[in-house]
């Protein structure tokens, strides 16, 4: 995929990674729609800001009106409430998947007529190395970033026959807001943002961007005993 050419659309761009994503591809020399439920929070300069809740019917579907000529879609948009799937607020568990999980799948289905048009063209959802295995503070994020892995596998399957090219980015930890509160090693969001761009314009479907991710994949065929090791 040549991205000088790509009109993209970009949600969740107003911070974190989004903005990162909206920020390189500009400077690629694509045309990018920059999504956020406050449009005014869009500082980038030539970006074009467009109102979006990823979990509203009614915004994404005046998004996709909004926009025209998109070839590449980036689902960023996110939350992290931190729910339990034990005693957490059942309202938290359920934005979790309404975001990650119904607000992936809802904007893909807008945006795919457009992505017909123009080629096919491609779809980047952003997923967490939590969407392999699942941490204390984490499982209702963990559940919703799983599903939504699930999703893509699928998606790229529907939505091969018009030539749309669907890719998943998996990433740990990341210097943003959202782990903040964690002492670990953290990506540069910049990097990632850098090292999946690359891929997509190469046409990768799987994108590790840490090494984090890579050893999680590789423990995945050692089944649970691997991947959650009982404690001494």
């Amino acid at each position: 995929m040549d991205l000088a050419a790509t009109t993209a659309f970009v949600t969740g761009a107003n911070r974190g990674l989004g903005r990162h994503f909206a920020e390189q591809l500009l400077a690629r020399g694509a045309t990018v729609y920059a999504g956020a439920r406050d449009p005014s929070s869009i500082d980038l300069p030539g970006a074009i800001p467009i109102a979006l809740d990823v979990t509203d019917a009614e915004s994404v579907a005046a998004a996709a009106a909004a926009t025209s000529g998109v070839s590449l879609l980036i689902n960023n948009a996110g939350s992290y409430t931190g729910a339990s799937l034990l005693d957490g607020s059942m309202a938290d568990i359920h934005r979790e998947m309404d975001t990650h999980y119904f607000g992936t799948l809802a904007v893909t289905r807008a945006f795919a007529p457009q992505l017909a048009e123009n080629g096919g063209g491609g779809v980047l959802n952003v997923l967490s190395v939590l969407s392999w295995v699942t941490i204390p503070d984490y499982s209702a994020y963990s559940a919703a970033k799983s599903a939504a892995w699930s999703l893509t596998n699928a998606l790229r399957f529907e939505l091969a026959g018009q030539g749309t090219l669907v890719s998943a980015l998996h990433v740990g930890f990341m210097d943003t807001d959202m782990v903040r509160h964690v002492d670990a090693p953290k990506s540069d969001p910049a990097s990632v943002a850098k090292l999946a761009l690359d891929a997509v314009a190469a046409g990768e479907v799987e994108i590790l961007a840490d090494d984090f991710s890579r050893q999680v994949q590789a423990n995945l065929a050692g089944g649970v005993a691997t991947l959650y090791p009982r404690p001494a």
